[in-house]
């Protein structure tokens, strides 16, 4: 069966020029079709040179909705930066580096991330 085409809660007209050229990023699809905002972010070693190891989620996600690869899409870096400008300032943080968002703050705070854990 086929799946039905996922409505984005951004046109492409609204994405705007924030942090062009930056790669490649993978996020859910809490942000982008159910458009909550950026909880999670982790930066893991790109896998390639388009990627930017970038991996962005609300941090409302199930295990079960984490683990359809149907909820996923990999996207460049400025679509999201449109959907949560918050992230943009923590986007040079090297590989390794993991924030989750304070909800008394709305700041991303840095976190305590093992790559092997992801795996």
């Amino acid at each position: 069966m086929a799946q039905k085409p996922k409505k984005f809660s951004l046109r492409p007209d609204q994405i705007k020029p924030l942090v062009v050229g930056r790669g490649s990023c993978v996020a859910t699809d809490m942000i982008t079709v159910h458009r909550k905002r950026v909880g999670v972010m982790v930066r893991q070693e790109p896998l390639s040179p388009e990627d930017s190891g970038w991996i962005f989620s609300s941090g409302h996600e199930s295990q079960g909705f984490m683990q359809d690869p149907a909820n996923h899409e990999v996207f460049d870096l400025n679509v999201i930066a449109n959907y949560d400008p918050d992230i943009i300032p923590h986007l040079d943080a090297p590989p390794g580096s993991a924030f989750e968002r304070d909800l008394s703050t709305m700041k991303f705070d840095p976190v305590d991330f093992d790559p092997a854990e992801e795996a």
